[in-house]
């Protein structure tokens, strides 16, 4: 019995470490999950709480999983976990059933699960947390609760910490497909051979004002007392979708320049923005300084952003700004402002508001070598 309960422990302390970790190391990606969730379920005025809720439950996920694998305050961590998977366990099975989200989003965006392998796990790991539970009175403190309560303490500071710098200066990880070093291009293309999307095509016709829908094997062709109503295709199976699909930057008279940003020889810098009222004054205004420095030196400067015509209109400063999706531009970059420097559809760094370095004086200095800007970034 030993033997079970310590490998349950290291199977649930890991497991749980794992995804609370993977979670802390995006914040915001945490918090754009649950907006997506509080949309589908029709509670979308929660939204203001999805940033604060994200970073609790990572927290108590991380800790449990803490408490449970070193053995400090290891009979509440037993219960933090329990607690957890027993709410998250019936959420995911309605999840797989209803599918309102296609990604749970349990570990980030470092592995991505569907809803019923999301629920399958969960199945696994409460075996693992029974164990646990049902042993949890054989528990027995290591150094005494004042000890053991102040390391967990340090502990939890220390994580909501490590949490906050990658909510101000980017995740120290990026496990997103715009990562410093990706070509965009390369990222968009479909190799060949890759598999296609399939579909079914389903023909309606009627007769004596009764609709019947037929396959393309048993329609009635040469059936004239049949009348054709509509042709329906429904995708059956996925094709290949590669990692960058959904790229392009549309100018504010509506002309699509994503190939002339993709295909420049030269620097280009990109704010994003994906909604300006949304951001703090301040940070824009550090954005757009280093815009009017870009334009009076020769670099190209371009705003991205999500918000509507009237609200950009509210901006109107010389700089150029450019509408591109809203779910782009959180993928792009997990900031708001945030700033993309890239040369031949190549990214060469990435800065949120805070840590936005010299970025004009830095391309007039260098040498125009992409190893000078990663050196500053």
């Amino acid at each position: 019995m030993k033997i079970i309960r310590l490998i349950s422990r290291i199977i649930i302390g890991f497991v749980f470490i794992f995804s609370g970790f993977v979670k802390s190391i995006d914040p915001l990606g945490s918090a754009y999950k649950f907006s997506d969730y509080f949309q589908a379920f029709h509670i979308g005025f929660l939204k203001l709480l999805s940033l604060p809720l994200a970073i609790l439950l990572f927290t108590a996920e991380f800790i449990s999983g803490f408490s449970v694998l070193t053995g400090f305050r290891q009979k509440t961590g037993i219960i933090g976990v329990s607690l957890l998977i027993l709410f998250f366990t019936p959420l995911t099975l309605i999840l797989a059933l209803t599918n309102p989200v296609s990604d749970c989003g349990c570990f980030g965006d470092a592995i991505h699960l569907t809803n019923w392998q999301t629920f399958g796990k969960n199945i696994i790991l409460l075996i693992f947390i029974l164990i646990l539970y049902l042993d949890r009175e054989s528990v027995k403190s290591k150094f005494g609760a004042p000890r053991e309560w102040l390391i967990t303490i340090i502990v939890t500071i220390l994580f909501i910490a490590f949490s906050v710098y990658n909510l101000t200066f980017l995740p120290v990880i990026d496990f997103l497909p715009y990562k410093t070093g990706t070509n965009i291009p390369e990222k968009m293309k479909i190799p060949n051979g890759a598999p296609a999307d399939k579909y079914v095509s389903t023909f309606i016709y009627e007769k004596s004002g009764v609709r019947k829908e037929f396959t393309i094997n048993n329609y009635p062709a040469n059936d004239s007392s049949w009348k054709f109503i509509e042709q329906k295709s429904t995708l059956v199976k996925k094709g290949y979708v590669p990692s960058i699909h959904d790229f392009s930057i549309v100018s504010m008279d509506n002309t699509d320049i994503t190939d002339h940003v993709l295909n420049n020889p030269e620097y280009t810098v990109l704010m994003i923005s994906k909604k300006l009222k949304e951001a703090n004054p301040g940070h824009l205004k550090k954005g757009f300084d280093l815009g009017s420095c870009c334009s009076t030196t020769g670099i190209d400067f371009f705003v991205l952003t999500a918000s509507g015509n009237d609200e950009v209109k509210k901006y109107q400063n010389g700089l150029k700004f450019c509408n591109t999706d809203e779910t782009t531009l959180k993928t792009i970059i997990r900031s708001n402002p945030g700033f993309v420097l890239i040369k031949n559809g190549t990214i060469i760094g990435k800065w949120s508001w805070a840590n936005l370095p010299e970025l004009c004086i830095l391309l007039k200095k260098t040498d125009r070598s992409n190893e000078s800007i990663k050196n500053n970034n």
